[in-house]
């Protein structure tokens, strides 16, 4: 017979199992609310705060709705923050996203992952220009206005840095998903799509390839397959329903569903058509991968198919026997997450696991699986496979392939040993 996945053999109504319940749940009650003390002093006495009592937030009259005006988190929530990584330079340029902290699929925009090449410049909408030119028949200069007087559609994708993992092509290091794959994040994008514009100027038949250049110090350039542009590219100004952060491009920037997260251009301020790509510093001497041979792969834009499980995982630990989710994330910049398969010993066998609906192209995809866990040591996996049926792969078959040189497209299946005592850490298997 089966077993059940979660629920007990015995009686739920059992006086002995509910005292037992109700024990438990003061012990981690108790924590939580002395974990945020220093925070709410008036929630000094925690056990005073559990039933049968009436605690000390219903007394009182809460705050009101406009304090403050633009909405915050809870203060118990102040630890979910983004981090830099351990190795940050005096001028860091990127920070990560908790995605251990994290639930569904939608990055608020506050938690969004950084990364940028000279700072974040403070640009006045009124007076940034979008210009399109080079093999055009109409060269067009666009203002903001111009540009948001155009049919706008929302799309849900991710944006994955090219360099997400790098670290553990050598060793592990990373000890959360926030350190090791934390340059990850997804969010619902508004904009014009990219064809409508090219469309309007007129693209000459020599044009195949664009260069997009930002409006930061670094005037980071790439070139953009005209194929790309016109298939699903957006002009993004909004960003989960509100106009872009600063450091997400405000007022404007490139999206490119699935393409490597150096090429969605943040402060987008120049679109030149030309014949061929245009070897930009961001192309040549960086953002391409180094082969065993010595040769470098360039041009390798999209993110292939990659997951990580999120809960149970590094830095955390399992303090009950028993029922536990094991949940994740998978994406590919392929399309669709079709399958998403789960092991508690280190890849020997596994399970499939439920994807969360609704599933969609080049967004993150939530999985869940049922585990009762009871003090054994475990080693947790989660592989992906993409509608096109890549699927991804171990450390071993990556590093037979690739070699150990490069820094970017890491999408290595990713181990969190589970120890006897509950605690999780990043393991190599």
């Amino acid at each position: 017979m089966k077993e059940a996945p979660f629920l007990s053999t015995k009686s739920a109504d059992s006086s002995t199992e509910r005292r037992q319940f109700l024990r438990r749940g003061g012990l981690f009650a108790s924590g939580a609310v002395l974990g945020a003390a220093e925070l709410l002093p008036q929630v000094a006495n925690a056990a005073g705060n559990l039933p049968p009592e009436t605690p000390v937030w219903t007394k009182t009259q809460g705050t009101g709705f406009l304090n403050p005006p633009y909405g915050l988190p809870s203060p118990f929530e102040k630890n979910v923050v983004r981090k830099l990584p351990a190795t940050a330079a005096a001028f860091p340029t990127g920070s990560r996203t908790p995605l251990q902290n994290l639930h569904g699929t939608i990055t608020p925009n506050g938690l969004f992952f950084e990364r940028h090449h000279a700072g974040v410049p403070g640009i006045d909408p009124e007076a940034h220009r979008l210009m399109i030119h080079g093999l055009v028949a109409r060269p067009l200069m666009l203002t903001m206005s111009d540009l948001m007087r155009y049919p706008s559609v929302s799309r849900t994708h991710f944006i994955e840095c090219s360099g997400n993992g790098s670290a553990e092509w050598n060793k592990h290091t990373g000890k959360t998903a926030q350190d090791i794959h934390g340059l990850l994040s997804c969010a619902e994008w508004t904009g014009v799509p990219l064809s409508f514009i090219l469309d309007e100027v007129g693209v000459q038949a020599k044009g195949k390839w664009l260069l997009a250049e930002g409006a930061d110090a670094a005037a980071l350039t790439r070139s953009i397959p005209l194929e790309k542009a016109m298939e699903d590219a957006l002009l993004v100004y909004a960003q989960n329903g509100e106009m872009l952060r600063p450091e997400q491009g405000y007022p404007l920037r490139l999206l490119l569903p699935g393409f490597e997260g150096n090429m969605n251009i943040k402060w987008l301020r120049r679109l030149k058509v030309g014949a061929e790509p245009f070897q930009t510093r961001e192309e040549t001497s960086k953002y391409t991968d180094l082969m065993p041979d010595g040769s470098a792969r360039q041009f390798t834009f999209l993110m292939e198919a990659k997951s990580v499980i999120t809960s149970p995982s590094g830095g955390q630990k399992l303090n009950q026997f028993g029922f536990h989710e094991i949940s994740g994330l998978a994406w590919t910049g392929s399309g669709l997450i079709r399958r998403v398969d789960v092991s508690v010993d280190g890849g020997k066998n596994w399970r499939e696991a439920v994807l969360q609906e609704p599933v969609q192209k080049c967004a993150l995809t939530r999985f869940r699986l049922p585990w009762r866990w009871r003090g054994e040591a475990a080693v947790l996996q989660s592989r992906a496979t993409d509608e096109t049926g890549f699927v991804q792969p171990t450390r071993t078959q990556l590093i037979d392939a690739r070699g150990k040189n490069s820094n970017y497209h890491y999408n290595a299946i990713q181990s969190w040993r589970v120890g006897t005592s509950g605690e999780i850490s990043n393991v190599h298997v």
